[in-house]
């Protein structure tokens, strides 16, 4: 059974998920990927403010497809996420609390989770025409030169998704694979 969580992620609800719990996340999420991570670090490392308040929120690491007739957005599946490694710290320590890719994280990446109290959950590979339909509104908020890599706010209801890593530091991948050597 899945979890319910709402945006934006307060600690006490971060608190309670553990590696493998199914969410299912409803609220606001914002899409970025590597272009928009360089640019928003350079912002924060010039003492500037980002487009969008990092608080509480997720980033969905998402290049959409642009919309058909009739829809808010095209294929939204996730990107791979080790790409957007040399930036997360930085955004998490300006309050960043969840990502959502595909694929595994780096260890610097895993201890800035913990230290922050943040989680990585993963969306689905393959999976970005039904992940569509669980985005409701879309808007670019900033870099619209990047085309798809643009900053969009996207009001989601019912996104699914898996932790991945906690807040504790524990790896669902690091996990499985011992696991699987086990037998």
């Amino acid at each position: 059974m899945a979890i319910s969580i709402n945006t934006p992620l307060k600690d006490d609800v971060l608190e309670k998920l553990k590696i493998g719990d199914k969410v299912l996340i409803s609220g606001i999420i914002y899409s970025a990927r590597d272009a928009a991570h360089k640019r928003l670090v350079e912002l924060l490392s010039n003492g500037k403010e980002p487009p969008f308040d990092l608080r509480g929120q997720i980033i969905y690491y998402v290049g959409p497809t642009p919309p058909k007739p009739g829809m808010v957005i095209g294929s939204a599946g996730p990107t791979t996420s080790y790409r957007m490694d040399p930036y997360t710290p930085a955004l998490l320590a300006r309050g960043l609390k969840g990502m959502v890719g595909k694929g595994f994280r780096g260890k610097e990446v895993i201890e800035a989770i913990k230290k922050y109290k943040a989680v990585y959950f993963a969306a689905t590979g393959g999976a970005g025409a039904f992940i569509s339909k669980t985005i409701k509104k879309v808007k670019i908020v900033a870099y619209e030169d990047l085309g798809t890599e643009a900053i969009r706010r996207m009001e989601v209801k019912d996104f699914p998704a898996i932790v991945v890593n906690d807040i504790y530091g524990n790896d669902l991948y690091d996990q499985a694979k011992k696991k699987y050597r086990k037998n």
